[in-house]
């Protein structure tokens, strides 16, 4: 058990790290920033501390490891650096923990291994996180590291729910099912709505809907997620920002045998170059909207292929949780795009789902409930915290050994 009452949260991507330094006596941020384009001559850091102004540094980061050590550097100019005696534990964002992580986890050489034998489902992601964990293992050899997944939250999904109705045998093999993706957002907005509306979680039935560049849906039923609309990788479900969502299966053969394309090249226009911006080739909701506005037909067939999208979501889960006693809204565009949320909302009175168009164009940082008063079903806006929901993972992991 640490004295220490901060927990540093790290989120190592290919080519960027961000971070927050949390106080854990009253969730407050202690500082923040992003390195970016990580390898790159145009490289970028920016700190944000409580107190002051930004401090920004613009050089070549050759790697991770420099570029961490550049972050070390920035905190301890206001005296909270890595030997900070007030450091508890660093927490790491890991995409991917696969059918053994399930919860936070203490990193240790062996879970770094696991981790590491879990890149072929998580290729994009799990490298970068596997980095960052090396590294801040490197500075801080002494202090406890966690790993928080995003897959976590959702595996208590049914096993009939997280089957794909493949051979068994080939599904086992290579690991095969759905995990589902954006956890640690879902269970802290699933938490939240609860706080909102002043209800039990352990008796609230809530759909949640991550609306971000990259989007998912979840089915959450008295604080435990049933259903999500990511699979075994975070391509499947909802229409995004430059991911396809859903498609035939087929598309890939089709592509393959009439296209000519590879499996590398399928694989970018699925991954890179489909959603709204394979649509009308902007992947921004806000300028997708302006577009639709002023009669683009494309920009607006983006809009109504990314709302038809969740729209169907929304009615299948209403249909698992059999009875739905909230609709909450996060992230990028769920939180900040009234436009999406009336949309989605729009002609499902009969199923107690509405929005109040005054309450719905307030914009606010704040949680709010955006439903008329009669409302059966209460829609609420949650901005997401997924580093707060690490942090405090991680600290009470901490405080167990």
């Amino acid at each position: 058990m640490t004295a220490g009452t901060r927990v540093l949260v790290l989120n190592a991507g290919s080519s960027s790290v961000k971070y927050q330094l949390i106080d854990m006596l009253d969730g407050s941020r202690a500082a923040s920033g992003l390195v970016e384009r990580i390898g790159e001559e145009a490289g970028r850091l920016l700190h944000l501390p409580l107190v002051g102004e930004p401090r920004e540094t613009l050089r070549r980061f050759d790697g991770h490891g420099e570029a961490l050590a550049a972050v070390a550097e920035e905190l301890a100019k206001d005296l909270m650096g890595l030997d900070s005696p007030e450091l508890a534990a660093i927490g790491h964002r890991v995409v991917h923990g696969g059918l053994r992580f399930t919860r936070p986890t203490l990193i240790t050489d062996e879970v770094l291994a696991e981790i590491r034998r879990l890149i072929p489902v998580a290729p994009l992601h799990n490298p970068a996180n596997i980095t960052g964990i090396e590294v801040a293992r490197a500075l801080r050899p002494d202090l406890p590291q966690v790993a928080v997944f995003d897959t976590a939250f959702h595996a208590t999904i049914p096993e009939y729910a997280a089957r794909y109705a493949i051979d068994r045998r080939v599904a086992d093999e290579y690991r095969v099912r759905r995990y589902g993706f954006h956890g640690t957002s879902h269970q802290y907005v699933s938490r939240a709505t609860a706080r909102l509306l002043g209800r039990d979680q352990a008796e609230l039935n809530v759909i949640v809907l991550h609306l971000g560049n990259g989007a998912s849906a979840s089915a959450v039923a008295g604080g435990v997620c049933v259903e999500t609309s990511m699979g075994l990788t975070p391509l499947e479900g909802l229409v995004m920002g430059t991911r396809s969502g859903d498609v035939d299966p087929g598309l890939v053969f089709h592509l393959h045998r009439v296209g000519g394309m590879t499996v590398d090249q399928i694989d970018d226009l699925l991954n890179r170059r489909s959603g709204l911006l394979g649509l009308c080739g902007d992947n921004d909701m806000r300028e997708v909207w302006r577009r639709a506005e002023e009669g683009d037909e494309d920009a607006a067939l983006a809009f109504d292929a990314y709302v038809h999208r969740i729209r169907r979501y929304l009615g299948g889960y209403y249909a698992v949780l059999g009875r739905v006693d909230a609709v909450a809204f996060t992230a990028g565009v769920g939180e900040n795009s009234a436009q999406v949320r009336a949309a989605v909302c729009a002609n499902l009175e009969e199923l107690g789902i509405s929005v109040d168009p005054e309450l719905n164009a307030v914009r606010s940082r704040e949680a709010r409930v955006v439903s008329p008063s009669y409302g059966r079903v209460a829609v609420a806006v949650v901005p997401t915290d997924e580093e707060l929901e690490i942090a405090q993972q991680t600290f009470a992991l901490v405080h167990e050994v």
